[in-house]
C-alpha cells in the first residue's frame, strides 16, 4: 500500500493552479501537505488578460477551493514569478501562513514560438523570465530558510526542449537548460542541510501543448507525472542534482556524460579534425555525479589523463 504522506510539511507550487501544477498541488495536499498554490493565471504568452475566470476567480483560489472540499489545507498566491518581488511574495505566503517552507516546486511557465532568426528580445526575455528567472526568484529566498531548518525539497522544471533543444523555442531552450545549472548548485551547496534539489522534465498533454498535434499519442495526463515529483518532494528522496524524465509513463535519467577523450601535449587545428573520431568515441562513456563534487571530479580526470599521458610518452 502507498502510505507515504507529507503530514507537517509546507509546499509552494508554481504554476500551481492549471495541468501539472495543479495535479502536484493534489497530490501533496491529499497526502497531508499544506500547499501554497501559486498561479498568477493569464494567457500561455504569460500576459494577464485572462488571469481570471468568469467569477473573477484565479487559477489558484480554484484549486485551493478543490484541496479545501477534499478536506486538504491550502492557501492561493497570484503574485508572478517574474520579478524578484514576486518571487519574495510567494515564498513569504508560506512563511506567514505557515512559518515555514519544506518543499519548493517551480511550475509556472509560458511559451512564446518563433524561429529563431525572428525571435524579438521581448518575447526572449518574457520567457526566461518566467521558466528561469522565475526559478532563482523563488529558490533564492526559499533556500536560506531550508537552510536554516536543515531540510529542503527543491524541484525544478526542464524539458525536452532544454535537453535536446526545437524548433521554434530558442527561448524556452535557453531557460529549461539554465535551470540543470541552478538545481545543480543548489544541490551542491544544500547538501550539507538536509536539501536535495533535482529536475523534473515532464511531458503531458495540458495547456502548454496548445498548437501541438496530439492526436497519435499515447496516455499522457498529468496524472503520469505527478507521482514522480511526489518522490522527488517526499522526505525518502534519495537522490540530488540529477534529472528524472517522465514521459507518457516511462521514468528515466538524464545525464550528462562525457567521452574519455584525447589528450596530447600539444594540438594543431588539424590535429582536432584527424583526432575527432577518437575525441568523440563515446563506447565508454564517463558521467561525473553533480554531487558530491562532479565539478572537481571533471577536472580531476582530466589532470590525471594529462599526467599520465605525459609521463608515458616521457618513457616511451
Amino acid at each position: 500500500m502507498d502510505d507515504m504522506r507529507f503530514d507537517g510539511r509546507v509546499a509552494v507550487i508554481t504554476g500551481g493552479g492549471r495541468g501539472l501544477g495543479r495535479s502536484y498541488a493534489l497530490l501533496l495536499a491529499s497526502r497531508g501537505a499544506k500547499v501554497v498554490v501559486n498561479d498568477a493565471g493569464g494567457t500561455l504568452a504569460g500576459d494577464d488578460s485572462a488571469a481570471s475566470g468568469p467569477d473573477d476567480s484565479s487559477p489558484a483560489d480554484d484549486v485551493v477551493r478543490e484541496i479545501i472540499a477534499a478536506g486538504g489545507e491550502a492557501v492561493a498566491n497570484t503574485d508572478s514569478v517574474a520579478t524578484p518581488e514576486g518571487g519574495q511574495a510567494i515564498i513569504g505566503t508560506a512563511l506567514d501562513r505557515y512559518g515555514r517552507i519544506d518543499i519548493l516546486v517551480h511550475n509556472a511557465g509560458n511559451v512564446r514560438r518563433s524561429p529563431l532568426r525572428e525571435m524579438s528580445y521581448e518575447d526572449f526575455e518574457a520567457v526566461v523570465d518566467v521558466h528561469l528567472r522565475g526559478a532563482f526568484h523563488v529558490v533564492r529566498p526559499a533556500f536560506p530558510v531550508m537552510c536554516d531548518a536543515d531540510y529542503g525539497r527543491i524541484v525544478l522544471t526542464s524539458s525536452i526542449g532544454g535537453l535536446y533543444g526545437n524548433h521554434g523555442v530558442a527561448n524556452y531552450a535557453v531557460a529549461k537548460a539554465g535551470v540543470i545549472g541552478l538545481s545543480n548548485v543548489a544541490a551542491m551547496e544544500g547538501v550539507d542541510y538536509g536539501i536535495r534539489s533535482n529536475v523534473i522534465v515532464p511531458a503531458a498533454v495540458t495547456r502548454m501543448a496548445e498548437g501541438i498535434d496530439t492526436s497519435a499519442y499515447p496516455p499522457m495526463g498529468p496524472e503520469l507525472v505527478a507521482p514522480v515529483v511526489g518522490w522527488l518532494a517526499h522526505e525518502t528522496c534519495s537522490i540530488t542534482g540529477e534529472i528524472l524524465v517522465a514521459l507518457a509513463g516511462r521514468v528515466a535519467t538524464a545525464k550528462v556524460a562525457e567521452t574519455p577523450g584525447v589528450y596530447r601535449p600539444s594540438w594543431t587545428i588539424a590535429d582536432v579534425g584527424e583526432n575527432m573520431t577518437a575525441i568523440r568515441d563515446d563506447t565508454e562513456p564517463l558521467v561525473f555525479p553533480v554531487v558530491p563534487d562532479g565539478h572537481g571530479d571533471h577536472i580531476r580526470y582530466s589532470f590525471a589523463m594529462a599526467a599520465r599521458q605525459s609521463d608515458e610518452l616521457n618513457h616511451a
